[in-house]
């Protein structure tokens, strides 16, 4: 991703359920971009799931000490 806090999860699981549980961990503490279902690779084991978070935003309780600071325009050329 073009920013520092901006993040892409890929997931790997044995089956849908626990990808999607994973992915519910991550909704309750980042903004995050969700996928709606898992895709699987023929002839492969599990299945796999693609989301994206923003560690800048948090949305729980327990997270906004772990937000990432922002980051100024002069550090980020």
């Amino acid at each position: 991703m073009s920013e520092p806090g901006l993040v892409v999860v890929d997931v790997a699981a044995a089956d849908d359920d626990t990808a999607l549980a994973f992915q519910q961990l991550l909704t309750e503490r980042w903004s995050t971009a969700t996928a709606e279902t898992t895709t699987r690779d023929a002839g492969e084991p599990g299945v796999r799931l693609r989301c994206y978070l923003d560690l800048r935003q948090p949305i729980s309780p327990a997270a906004p000490d772990e937000a990432l600071p922002p980051v100024s325009a002069a550090a980020s050329q």
